[in-house]
């Protein structure tokens, strides 16, 4: 590898230290787990598109999270699921760097479409007589453009920095699929400078956004405020109920993993929450908002309803 001056051809993912039987279950639950959020994913994106009543802005972004979470669980989960059933647990090179590009590009894409979809509920609920000229679909065109360029574009810098480091072992990535600061250890020189850059990106790509919605709540919550009666205050609340859930568990846990600070005790814990992350919140963004969104519901019962007809 003699441009990214590396001796390291491939690596080995250290994944769960198991039982070849909990392995083989763990296999079945998560192959299971995979599919269903597909499945979710891909109804909640076929009622978008299908529903003309779901052709709004919230909905247009929501299309935009779902494609995001079935590609992202789809960059690690396959390969995850090989590994359990595989005790040669090796992935090469140009392999494991394209999945921690892809993992991060996925993850800073998901972090600005959730920032643009807390300002699509900031104007609903604060402006909401400007709200079809202010959301037009140009803007939200662009806005969702600029999402995906952004975080592919902060993901093409780390995989760049990656590059340049040499890894000549150890091999051992500590962790079920290559993730970025997982294969940061095992550079056999200490560039701080690459580290640091990589580090502090991963903390900007959190807090930047989740600063933005918070400036945007912190509005939301003046106007609900302002509002004279209880039902109009919980129905302008529940518009956001969904949008805090997925905001809470994708946030809550990116926090732990990539903020609070490293140690060995953790590494286990951190792995449980990287596959919470990987699988589970891909699987639940759809659940919470098809449970918790009458609209939704209301899509889904007519496509039924079209499906028994015919």
């Amino acid at each position: 590898m003699g441009v990214n001056q590396s001796w390291v051809t491939e690596f080995i993912l250290v994944g769960f230290q198991l039982s070849a039987e909990m392995e083989v279950l763990l296999f079945w639950i998560f192959s299971l787990l995979y599919i269903f959020s597909l499945l979710a994913n891909g109804m909640i994106l076929g009622l978008i598109c299908l529903d003309h009543k779901l052709h709004t802005p919230m909905y247009f972004f929501l299309s935009h999270l779902a494609v995001i979470d079935m590609s992202y669980a789809s960059n690690n989960v396959p390969k995850m699921l090989a590994n359990l059933m595989n005790k040669k647990r090796t992935i090469s090179f140009v392999p494991c760097i394209m999945q921690t590009f892809l993992y991060f590009a996925f993850a800073a894409t998901e972090c600005l479409i959730l920032v643009v979809m807390s300002y699509d509920r900031y104007v609903a609920i604060c402006h909401p007589l400007q709200y079809t000229v202010i959301m037009s679909w140009r803007v939200c065109t662009i806005l969702a453009l600029t999402s995906w360029s952004c975080g592919f574009a902060l993901s093409l810098v780390h995989a760049i920095l990656l590059l340049r480091l040499p890894f000549c072992g150890p091999r051992d990535v500590n962790h079920l699929f290559c993730e970025i600061l997982s294969v940061l250890k095992l550079a056999c020189a200490d560039i701080w400078v690459n580290q640091v850059v990589i580090f502090t990106t991963c903390v900007f790509v959190l807090v930047g956004p989740l600063c933005l919605m918070l400036v945007s709540y912190m509005h939301i919550v003046g106007a609900i405020l302002k509002i004279q009666t209880k039902e109009g205050r919980i129905k302008a609340l529940s518009t956001c109920s969904s949008h805090l859930c997925v905001v809470g568990l994708f946030f809550g846990i990116a926090m732990v993993v990539y903020i609070v600070p490293d140690s060995n005790q953790r590494e286990e814990q951190e792995k449980m929450l990287s596959l919470f992350h990987s699988l589970f919140n891909p699987m639940l963004n759809p659940l919470i908002y098809s449970l918790r969104n009458a609209q939704v519901k209301g899509a889904l019962h007519r496509a039924l309803q079209r499906t028994q007809s015919m």
